[in-house]
């Protein structure tokens, strides 16, 4: 049966997000840094009267910092708390089938975390992500 995902770029791969993990997506404006976070943790940003935390998705990923920074985010709510995940930019929303990611594919850097699986677009093959593994604390939860 075929769910809706959220296809969206970063580090220039494109990304399928489960539309459940999907609260909305934004603009973000001014973050303002946390001293003492974890290093994907950009800082805190304010949102429709709500203070979310801001994840640095290529930090989580343990990417080198992107050329021109993501003003972008996906929306999610974990364990109680808002996040604002940033993405290098947004598609579109559509039904897809989601494969399990095979034995024989190895994902390098931080994506063999947040990896859950593979869509196909037009015969492309997708990586679905978990966010909540782009959380920190919450990578041992959502494997």
């Amino acid at each position: 049966m075929s769910e809706l995902f959220l296809i969206a770029h970063i580090a220039g791969r494109a990304v399928a997000i489960e539309s459940r993990q999907v609260e909305s997506v934004v603009d973000i404006g001014a973050i303002v840094p946390v001293p003492g976070t974890d290093r994907q943790v950009r800082g805190l940003a304010a949102l429709r009267s709500r203070v979310v935390t801001v994840i640095d998705t290529h930090a989580a990923l343990g990417l080198p910092a992107p050329a021109v920074e993501a003003t972008r985010a996906v929306i999610t709510h974990v364990e109680g708390h808002h996040y604002a995940i940033l993405v290098d930019s947004l598609e579109d929303v559509a039904p897809f089938d989601l494969a399990p990611l095979s034995p024989g594919i190895v994902l390098d850097r931080g994506w063999h975390t947040t990896g859950c699986g593979i869509v196909e677009r037009a015969g492309e093959p997708i990586l679905a992500i978990d966010l909540r593994a782009l959380v920190p604390g919450l990578t041992a939860i959502a494997a």
